[in-house]
């Protein structure tokens, strides 16, 4: 039975979705593993988007929280608010608590995958704030560490990212992600594909 990663996640304007889409191919490299891209819900309403110049959503489904279950490990993206995960996501999260309450997320490996406006816009406060909905469920936080290897110390251009997981950076929003950081998504797709099947017992 193949393996199921579910790569859930928000995306406003489209930089997180572009980091999904690599994570995915990753995954998908891996053999055995079934990658599946997830939207959660939105929480603004169609006026204020629009005042936002946001693009409309693709057609990558909506996941509920009674879906979760179905997944072997999950990889969570979204971008920074503040320094944190945003709120369209939180409340995703927050309607898992009858997940919580019966643990049914426990024991499962997850990463985190985010896009921020600055350098120092939150690329490791965001997943740092971000573990603490993964421990509440009794998941195992997977970061990549270094293993990306030479691009992790990458110093002539700008790039995001961190130990923590694959990241890239909006600007004023017309920036998009740079082949490097596409190249780190793709290897934090097959990196927890990997350890997501190997925590199954899969072969």
């Amino acid at each position: 039975m193949a393996t199921k990663l579910y790569i859930v996640y928000y995306s406003t304007y489209g930089h997180v979705e572009k980091l999904a889409e690599e994570i995915k191919k990753g995954a998908a490299s891996v053999e055995g593993v079934e990658p599946k891209l997830c939207q959660v819900p939105e929480t603004l309403n169609a006026e204020a988007l629009g005042k936002m110049s946001a693009p409309p959503k693709s057609e990558i489904p909506i996941i509920t929280p009674k879906e979760l279950p179905e997944a072997d490990g999950f990889i969570f993206g979204f971008p920074t608010r503040f320094g944190m995960m945003a709120a369209q996501f939180k409340a995703f999260l927050d309607s898992t608590g009858g997940l919580w309450r019966t643990q049914k997320l426990a024991g499962k490996p997850a990463g985190i995958f985010y896009s921020s406006g600055c350098q120092g816009g939150g690329q490791e406060t965001t997943p740092l704030t971000a573990i603490t909905q993964l421990v509440h469920h009794g998941m195992i936080f997977v970061p990549i560490g270094y293993t990306f290897g030479a691009g992790m110390f990458e110093m002539e251009n700008v790039k995001g990212g961190s130990p923590y997981g694959a990241g890239t950076f909006a600007g004023d929003g017309s920036r998009q992600p740079s082949q490097l950081e596409l190249q780190q998504a793709f290897h934090q797709g097959k990196y927890i594909a990997t350890i997501t099947k190997k925590l199954k017992g899969s072969p």
